[in-house]
């Protein structure tokens, strides 16, 4: 039985768990098979050691085997066998129906359908496996059960032969499948000689400078002998391959993540299993050793990357994701044969030296620590935006260069001159190639940053920058030539020609850096023929061909845009911006002087200005447009009926049937009819009129009627009169009648179509509301209950339900003999209850009828299982209704009936949820679950289940699977699992939900999956769909070829489809506003945007209703990717990860799913951050790495503008506002200091105007800025409008654009926009609007004012405001100024890691420092730029002499001390009241009061000093207001520089506890657990102090001043009135109730009203005051004090 090439006899196989320990003869079995070619390259690996047919006849039956066997495995290690393991009947499904006998439980692999194997012999290629290689026994059964659910899918819609050929091509050796993929990609068919002298690593390493090896290694070659070798496989050896891939990857745990790593396992393993050792080997290798030899290293690797243990505690190491070696790390040294020549034993031997046979045996000796390496660094870096996006960089700002240098002529000519030269204009122009070879130059300096230059691609980096040089010296050189010669007398014409010849040069380097990827110059990692690409093709670049016709609108959609974009760039913005140029260029300003600087500075403040000027120009130019695609409006529902019938019903089954067309039709109609009125959505009176009903015709026999909602189509109100108005049944059943407009896939009969899966990952959502949470308030200031506030938003549905219950209770009350007849006054008091609260027993069906129609209107996960579960009613539904001899065969009996269209559903379709924390549930979550199970049998949850370890040691985690049918344990009353699969450790590595679904994704079944969040809803009409969306993956009508077959593969090699996007409603749209603008926005980016990047090949994101290619995702790493932080938005990683490697991504418009958003300010909030940050982790990736520069340029575009590019937009729009401020700034400066020339209608200079300065142009251009804003902001809104006009009629969009507008819901996104910014970045804008406005008046300003006002639209309760400033000082509070101050100071300073002492509790939260790199630029340059700025602006306001003619005193000096004042007043005050603490503290000790006095204390005098230097500041600037305010402004900018300066520099770790916080004011430092820190914290926290104090003083003004504004609207009456129907769109009639208080509450707010309504009074008068009366009495006020005037 030995092959040659394998191992010597005498392998020394020291510690080698698999080693035989006594040798037998292999038992015989007659089968026949298939030798392979023993001369071809893969004789190793399918070489004649073939004896795979080897089975072990003799060994007793796996499910007749004895106790003892299964209990223990040899290693002293216990397994609790799970509920079926000692079934008696072998190979039935343990899913099959307990209650039939189940007579074939896989229908379509069975005897009579000519099979190649047999389910037992398919049983015993299983147990064989497990006995060879120790695979546990509940996986091996769970495995199988998997393959034969496969094969049945498979096989009902095929021959059972082809059904496991196409299966072995999916996993293993078809033109897609991945492993077949790894191994060439690996070059492992190179790998046909062992040892030193023709290993594959050195080999290639020799052969990459061109010399060829000898025999014939040419990939075709090659392909056509592994084509070969499938082919003359046996379908035996075919099954056992598909067994052992399956068993390696069903107990991979988290190394299921790293795809090709598995792949290497399973070659390890398959080699393994061919050879004479294992062949020969008898006695079974003890359960679970290929977990613990395997696996569990590989998983304590991983998990070491990121946990340590402190303490017996895992505890999340302190790295970053470029310090981890994450799960893509590892996978990718498995790509490369280099990679594969890392891997050493323990005794420093390669593994790639050792026999091919042999390896697996050694990968328990394998030390995994010194093998792996980072091959990608995700650092945090803005370069990632210049690496990944080079391109949208140069398209836009070296077109902005060409444009804007071609109209600055005034800039670069000579001082004497009005024009330049013709051979500097071309030579300056042509900069804008300089410009884009910079950005290329940065961008390849940056990307060696990011990949370890050891690795197989820094060499074309390198060739790259070499290049780049040239280029640039080429594109910049010749400018400073023609500098020098410009101007000299006598010229040649070499210049001019020079200068011409070097702007086409750049012309063509933009038009070449900005269309080629840039991964694909020197070296294609695309379309190169090298091998040495050929692993980062296959799995970064695999692209999908789009159709030719969607590549040409791909191309055209993009040529357009930018045609469009760079045509308005030019005309509008950078046309009209060259006569401020034309003006400001060269003018310098007169008559200036500073103490300091002399006028170095004040004349070139035009060209400052200017300068900013441009870099606005810059930014404007950002904005995106929409598409949107039409569809047909007309008789949508006359046709209904004739597309029921054509779309949704398998029609070639019956032709030839007796049932009429209209009676298949109306069964469908009228069950989804009477499902709307189960769900309350209609009322009896409605269904009547929307049911088919018998009749009787006039000859007698009974016929069907069509609804008149088919029919009559003409009268006004028609849709009122079937179903309630703007209701949930309307838009159903009109997006149904509109779907079915569109084109679907044929469907299969329900017994062929697919078998399909749907995952709910749940963690710690609601399953279902307690009565508790419906009926009572959520806090004392709503006074509103749940049930009531969905009584608002759903009144026909709740009258529905009343009735339903009315009906219910009185047959309850006839069945019981208690209904009595009461006058009609008295009833309608007892029917009370019933509207307020839906019962009026408190008996359990009742309560539980008012709980479920609350769940089913909240975001619970009973609302998703009962939606999902429609699948399984549409099935039997279709099967009853294409069948109809089965319910003729089963006659009368709808029992047997029932249980024939139960046992189709179960086979087709399956729900799993993975409820990651069911064994750890409470009793209330226990209820719920197990109501869960017993509503719906067939629900399958998968939960993690834990055994606790040895004292010591690590607890054991198992994958456990249960269902509605499993057995209850008496004694825990806990049920028994199905199926219990051993973990190799804890499997939550990462951020939770990909780990999730990764643990439960071995319980799927069938070929399909859809992946549903528990917040998500489903409806029968959509389930009757499902075989139309699964005939999206084109794998309904497979070729009868064999894949392997000599011309056959050519019918398998099309892109393969990964992932079909459907379409979601967000179900919380009629939620007033804000429900209506996040449905808007998911509707334009879910849906619109979705819909049209998908036909142009740019969708990559899996929304949650996508239905996903089982076999092709978890043969590529699974459904989402896992490592913790980075990825967290897992879903649109596996998009990516599909993508890259191959698979086409579709999106189908006729299928929806609900979908539920939480929608307050603040859950819009955290779900933007959560996006944001998502959105953040993703740039840093290396996927988005390989598509950002590898893409071609269409394709790139659409992904940046569909995915990163929406983001970046918001960054840029952010900046652009602050930069327009700075520009409006300067500019005013301008206009209040200097002379303005007077200009006639054509827009010439009068004459007679000594001394003025021409800056009309620059007023010009402002105002046309602020109106292209406000056209972009108009384009915004056109996608959702013409959907809205398209989907639902003009009448509908007008009035949801009314709506929005009037509810102004523009602000809304000057909201979300200020969430990227904060607070102070806008009091800061409206300060400097303020400036502008008193310096440049013009009218367009007002937009900005209205805008600013809406910013500070938060009403605070005033009482709140001022114990929210107050809170914190010495008593930990969870919401206070001084909590917030602290936590945003730990963003810089980061946590310590625990208390000394006494360790703090949850370690995992460690926030570590942010890097020094971070910091000096953002908390130390940047502020100092800005205040340099601002300070700048002041100083040019101040060095005209007075109007007494006298120079000003040094405007810096003023600054300074005005802005360092403060805080040296704060720092002695709190030097002396901590020393005054220190010796009073200890004997006040027993009096609480004197921390908190302390802190008083020093709040208020640091907020007089702040008042106070305020003041002096307004009397030094003699009451000049716009003075004033500029001056304000440069000494916010000093001292917030002052304020980060001291928290960056002198600040160490922030404690997590705030000990010292408290030692401060109550000045007792011992006791605290500081330890010896004790002598250095005081210092520290005095530092914190200064910080503090200053930053508490500003935002008590900051607040005050925002309360101010607020106030106006306040005194409006009824504006609470109309701000809640703005929001909510409810009339004020339908509002929710006032609260009612009692009276004692009543008195007490009217005190607290009185008393802070005095004091906001008095504050308002003391702050108006302090700045009002000064400049009233002006003339009044004298002082003589020389030492101000210097100042």
């Amino acid at each position: 039985m030995s092959a040659p090439g394998y191992g010597l006899p005498n392998d020394p196989r020291n510690n080698n768990p698999f080693a035989q320990r006594q040798q037998h003869p292999p038992p015989s079995f007659p089968h026949p098979r298939h030798e392979y070619d023993a001369d071809s390259d893969l004789g190793d690996h399918y070489g004649s050691a073939n004896s795979s047919t080897t089975r072990l006849a003799g060994s007793p039956g796996y499910y007749d085997q004895n106790a003892a066997g299964s209990e223990s495995d040899g290693h002293g290690r216990h397994y609790n066998a799970s509920v079926d393991s000692h079934a008696s009947a072998a190979s039935i499904s343990p899913f099959a129906d307990p209650g039939v006998g189940s007579s074939e439980p896989y229908p379509a692999w069975s005897a009579d359908r000519q099979i190649p194997m047999s389910t037992e012999e398919i049983e015993d290629i299983f147990l064989d496996l497990t006995q060879k290689f120790g695979f546990q026994r509940d996986s091996m059964r769970n495995m199988f059960d998997f393959t034969m659910h496969l094969l049945d899918s498979r096989a009902s819609r095929m021959t059972p032969n082809q059904a496991l050929l196409t299966l072995h091509a999916d996993y293993i050796g078809g033109q897609n499948a991945n492993y077949r993929k790894w191994y060439f990609a690996a070059q492992l068919n190179l790998d046909d000689a062992v040892g030193q002298s023709q290993n594959p690593g050195l080999q290639r390493l020799k052969s990459v400078k061109g010399v060829k090896t000898a025999g014939s290694k040419s990939l075709d070659s090659a392909s056509n002998r592994w084509r070969n070798a499938m082919n003359n496989m046996s379908q035996y050896d075919r099954l056992r391959q598909i067994a052992l891939y399956l068993l390696c990857w069903g107990e991979a745990g988290n190394v299921r993540f790293t795809p090709e790593c598995l792949c290497f396992i399973f070659k390890c393993a398959d080699d393994y299993y061919r050879s004479p050792d294992c062949q020969n080997r008898v006695e079974p290798v003890p359960e679970g050793l290929y977990l613990n030899s395997v696996i569990k290293p590989l998983y304590k690797f991983m998990r070491d990357q990121g946990y340590e243990v402190i303490d017996g505690k895992f505890v999340r190491r302190e790295r970053d994701h470029e310090q981890i070696i994450g799960y893509d790390d590892i996978n990718q040294l498995f790509w490369y044969p280099e990679g594969l020549s890392k891997i050493v034993l323990s005794d420093h031997t390669r593994l790639v030296d050792v026999p091919p046979a042999q390896r697996f045996m050694k990968l328990s000796r394998v030390e995994w620590n010194r093998v792996f390496f980072k091959t990608y660094f995700e650092k945090r870096s803005t370069a990632h935006l210049l690496v990944n996006f080079n391109r949208v960089w140069i398209l836009h700002i070296s077109v902005y260069y060409f444009y804007t240098a071609f109209n600055s002529p005034k800039v670069f000519a000579p001082k004497n001159k009005a024009n330049p030269s013709p051979e500097m204009t071309w030579s300056a122009v042509a900069l804008g190639g300089a410009v884009s070879t910079t950005i290329m130059i940065l961008a390849t300096i940056a990307e060696f940053s990011y990949i370890p230059t050891t690795w197989n691609n820094a060499s074309h980096l390198t060739t790259r920058l070499i290049f780049l040089l040239v280029i640039l010296a080429l594109t910049a050189g010749p400018t400073f030539y023609i500098a020098m010669v410009d101007g000299r007398p006598n010229q040649s014409q070499l210049p001019l020609i020079l200068g011409i010849v070097q702007f086409f040069i750049s012309v063509v380097a933009t038009v070449a850096f900005g269309l080629i990827p840039s991964g694909r110059m020197f070296g294609d990692r695309v379309a190169g023929k090298s091998r040495k690409y050929m692993a980062s093709q296959t799995f970064t670049a695999s692209y999908p061909a789009l159709a030719s016709s969607a590549r040409s609108a791909s191309i055209l959609l993009w040529v357009l845009i930018f045609g469009c974009k760079f045509a308005e760039s030019y005309f509008f913005l950078t046309s009209s911006f060259s006569s401020p140029i034309a003006v400001m260029a060269r003018t310098k300003v007169q008559a200036c002087n500073d103490k300091i600087f002399g006028n170095a500075l004040c004349t070139n403040q035009v060209p400052f200005t200017l300068a900013i000027m441009y870099v606005m120009d810059l930014y404007w130019r950002s904005f995106s447009l929409g598409l949107s695609i039409w569809t047909p409006w007309k008789d949508i529902y006359t046709r209904m009926p004739k597309r029921i019938y054509a779309k949704l019903l398998q029609r070639a089954r019956w032709r030839s049937s007796t049932s009429p067309r209209l009676v298949l039709v109306s069964q469908i109609w009228n069950a989804v009819i009477i499902s709307m009125y189960r769900e309350h959505l209609l009322s009896i009176d409605h269904v009547q009129r929307l049911l088919y009903h018998q009749v009787d015709a006039p000859d007698g026999r009974r016929t069907l009627r069509a609804p008149p909602f088919f029919t009559n189509q003409d009268g006004k109100g028609f849709k009122d009169n079937f179903f309630p108005a703007g209701g949930e049944a309307e838009r159903r059943i009109s997006f149904f009648a509109s779907s079915l407009t569109t084109a679907l896939p044929e469907p299969l009969p329900v017994d062929a179509m697919p078998t399909f899966t749907v995952l709910v990952p749940h963690y710690a959502e609601k399953i279902l509301l307690s009565l508790r949470e419906i009926i009572r308030e959520e806090d004392q200031n709503t006074r509103v209950t749940l049930l009531e506030y969905l009584k608002q938003l759903h009144p026909v549905e709740w009258d529905n339900f009343v009735k339903d219950t009315k009906i219910l209770a009185e047959e309850t009350d006839a069945m019981d003999g208690t209904s009595s007849q009461a006058n009609e006054k008295s009833a309608k008091a007892d029917d009370l209850p019933f509207y307020c609260i839906g019962f009026k027993t408190s008996s359990p069906e009742y309560t539980l009828r008012t709980r479920i129609w609350a769940s089913l209107r909240a975001q619970t996960l009973y609302r998703t299982v009962s939606g999902m579960m429609n699948y399984s009613k549409a099935i039997k539904l279709l099967y009853r209704v294409e069948n109809p001899d089965i319910v003729h065969t089963f006659g009368g009996n709808t029992e047997r009936l029932e249980r024939e269209l139960e046992k189709m559903a179960r086979r087709k379709f399956k729900f799993t949820i993975s409820m990651q924390r069911f064994s750890k549930f409470n009793k209330e979550e226990h209820e719920n679950a197990e109501f869960l199970l017993r509503a719906y049998p067939d629900l399958q949850i998968a939960y993690l289940d834990e055994e606790p370890g040895p004292r010591g040691g690590e607890a054991k985690l198992f994958s456990a699977l249960i269902d509605g049918h499993s057995e209850l344990d008496e004694a825990t009353g806990r049920r028994k699992p199905k199926f219990r699969v051993e973990l190799p450790g804890n499997p939550i590595l990462g951020d939770g939900k990909s780990d999730n679904q990764n643990h439960a994704m071995i319980f799927y079944r069938g070929e399909y999956l859809q992946l549903i969040d528990a917040n998500q809803d489903n409806y029968l009409e959509e389930c009757l769909k499902i075989r139309n969306i699964l005939g999206e993956f084109e794998e309904y009508s497979v070729s009868s070829q064999s894949p392997y077959a000599q011309g056959g593969h050519k019918e398998f090699a099309k892109s393969p489809v990964a992932i079909v996007g459907t379409r979601e409603y967000i179900f919380s749209e009629n939620i007033g506003v804000l429900g209506d603008i996040a449905a808007g926005k998911e509707q334009t980016f879910g849906t619109m945007t979705a819909r049209a990047l998908a036909w142009i090949g740019g969708k990559l994101h899996y929304g949650h209703p996508d239905f996903l290619n089982a076999t092709f995702m978890n043969t590529r790493g699974g459904v989402s990717k896992a490592q913790k932080g980075l990825h967290l938005n897992e879903d649109i990683f596996a998009g990516m990860n599909a993508f890259g490697r191959g698979g086409r991504i579709k999106h189908s418009e006729y299928y929806q799913c609900g979908k539920g958003r939480d929608l307050g300010f603040g859950t819009i909030l955290n779900f933007q951050t959560k996006i944001g940050t998502g959105m953040g982790e993703q740039m840093l990736s290396r996927e988005y790495y390989y598509l950002g520069t590898q893409l071609p340029i269409d394709r790139f575009l659409t992904f940046y503008y569909g995915h990163p590019g929406f983001h970046i937009n918001n960054i840029l729009v952010i900046y652009s506002i602050q930069v327009f401020m700075v520009t409006l700034l300067y500019i005013g400066t301008l206009n209040k200091q200097l002379a303005i020339c007077k200009v006639d209608a054509q827009g010439n200079v009068i004459l007679g105007q000594a001394g003025c300065y021409n800056l009309i142009p620059v007023f010009d251009w402002i105002r046309r800025c602020i109106v292209s804003i406000f056209l972009v902001f108009f384009i915004a809104f056109l996608p959702l409008f013409l959907q809205e006009l398209v989907e639902r009629g003009t009448g509908k969009a007008l009035l949801r654009l009314g709506k929005h507008f009037l509810s102004l819901s523009p602000i809304f996104e000057v909201f979300s926009t200020q969430i990227y910014s904060h607070i102070y970045m806008g009091m800061r804008n409206l300060l400097l609007l303020l400036y502008a406005t008193m310096a440049i008046w013009i009218p367009h300003l007002i937009y900005f004012w209205g805008s600013v006002f809406l910013i500070c639209r938060f009403i605070i309760d005033y009482r709140e405001f001022l114990r929210w400033m107050s809170r914190g000082t010495t008593l930990s509070k969870k919401s206070s100024w001084y909590g917030y101050c602290r936590l945003s100071r730990t963003m810089i300073t980061g946590y310590k890691k625990k208390r000394l002492g006494h360790p703090s509790e949850k370690l995992s939260g460690d926030v570590p420092r942010a890097s020094w790199r971070t910091v000096i630029f953002s908390e130390v340059v940047w502020p100092i730029c800005s205040a340099t700025l601002f300070v700048v602006a002041y100083m040019f306001v101040k060095s005209f002499r007075d109007k007494d003619g006298n120079e000003n005193p040094s405007p810096l000096i003023r600054i300074a001390i005005v802005s360092i004042g403060p805080v040296v007043w704060n720092a002695a005050v709190l030097m002396s009241l901590f020393l005054l603490s220190l010796f009073l503290g200890p004997m006040m000790e027993s009096y609480t009061k004197f921390g908190p006095i302390m802190a008083g204390l020093a709040h208020t005098l640091s907020l007089l000093g702040l008042v106070a230097s305020f003041e002096f500041f307004w009397f030094l600037e003699l009451w000049d207001a716009s003075h004033a305010v500029l001056g304000v402004i440069s000494i916010i900018a000093v001292q917030r520089a002052i304020q980060k300066i001291l928290i960056a520099v002198f600040l160490t770790r922030e404690y997590k506890h705030d000990e010292t916080n408290r030692a401060w004011w109550t000045g007792k430092w011992y006791g605290r657990g500081l330890g010896t820190s004790a002598m250095s914290q005081p210092a520290r926290e005095f530092i914190v102090k200064i910080v503090e104090m200053s930053l508490w003083s500003s935002d008590f003004l900051l607040g005050h001043f925002l309360l101010i504004i607020l106030t106006p609207p306040i005194l409006i009456p009824f504006a609470n009135r109309l701000h809640s129907t703005m929001l909510f769109w409810l009339r004020p009639s339908k509002q929710i109730r006032p609260p009612l208080f009692s009276t004692k509450l009543k008195r007490q707010r009217r005190w607290i009203v009185i008393k802070y309504t005095v004091l906001y009074a008095l504050v308002i008068a003391t702050l108006a005051a302090l700045i009002a009366l000064p400049a009233l009495m002006r003339d009044r006020i004298t002082f003589n004090c020389s030492i101000c005037k210097s100042i």
